[in-house]
């Protein structure tokens, strides 16, 4: 019994640290202002192109580098559309999220001439725990940013109203567009350690839906770090107790244990709908 839940606190763990990369990014976007859907297509960028990369150059590490600056470029295409152009940010986020899951279908034909898995690629190895310990130093190191530091409250301002920030000398677009490209970075890098951390390739639809199970997080944990972070463990509980469950329970279809961390996700959603209030100017253009 004692291995059993040993097995499930380890592997809560590793199912919540792309969660809570993915989570953090979007708890820095939305509390500037800017909706984003888009942490699907990060994370399915983050992962493709740390296997491509990581193939190529034979090293995890600039895989995991390379990964993080396809992000920040997501990030920018976002925060550019989302600022400059006014474009429906929703409808941004999930054209994000189509184009980015398409363009990696398509590069796993192109490079490596199939349209499942890819060929095997070094991976972090051990290594990856030492991501698993960033991603809860960067929601402490976030959480302190956001509430204690000039920047932190210029963010929180310009998801409030940015008008009146602009009044105070803020720029809320360049802003926005910083966070938002933050975004895409730290979701990108949950989406890396999916690929070469936890496993060593990409195959079509390996991200399954996170993006979206993370930004549940945010919204549970109130737009704020530790609270996404913790919303992040709590959905990484249920997707490595599918796990764990797994040929124990004969009467469970394997179907529906697969669905534990959705079913988990929307009840949350579920059980909090009117009791928490997102930013004033979150999703507003400016």
């Amino acid at each position: 019994m004692s291995g059993i839940f040993g097995a499930l606190i380890v592997l809560t763990l590793i199912k919540a640290t792309p969660l809570i990369y993915a989570a953090l990014g979007g708890v820095i976007s939305e509390r500037s202002g800017v909706v984003n859907i888009a942490l699907e297509g990060m994370m399915a960028t983050g992962a493709f192109t740390a296997v491509i990369v990581s193939y190529a150059s034979h090293s995890a590490l600039a895989g995991l580098l390379a990964a993080v600056l396809a992000g920040a470029l997501v990030g920018l295409v976002l925060a550019i559309a989302a600022t400059r152009f006014k474009v429906d940010q929703i409808v941004a986020g999930m054209g994000i999220n189509l184009i980015c899951s398409g363009a990696a279908a398509y590069g796993l034909v192109l490079i490596f001439n199939q349209p499942g898995a890819s060929a095997q690629v070094p991976a972090l190895g051990r290594q990856y725990w030492l991501l698993v310990l960033l991603a809860f130093a960067l929601a402490v190191a976030l959480q302190w940013v956001l509430q204690r530091t000039p920047w932190g409250l210029r963010v929180r301002a310009c998801g409030e109203n940015p008008r009146a920030a602009a009044a105070a000398g803020i720029d809320p677009l360049a802003l926005r567009m910083w966070a938002v490209t933050y975004s895409g970075m730290l979701a990108a890098l949950g989406g890396a350690f999916l690929s070469i951390g936890e496993l060593n390739l990409y195959s079509d639809g390996m991200t399954a839906g996170r993006g979206f199970i993370a930004l549940a997080a945010v919204i549970f944990g109130r737009w704020n770090p530790l609270g996404a972070a913790g919303a992040a463990l709590v959905f990484g509980f249920f997707e490595a107790l599918q796990y764990v469950l797994q040929g124990r329970i004969a009467w469970l279809p394997a179907d529906a244990m697969q669905a534990l961390p959705y079913l988990a996700a929307l009840f949350a959603l579920a059980g909090i709908t009117g009791r928490v209030r997102a930013p004033a100017s979150d999703g507003v253009p400016y």
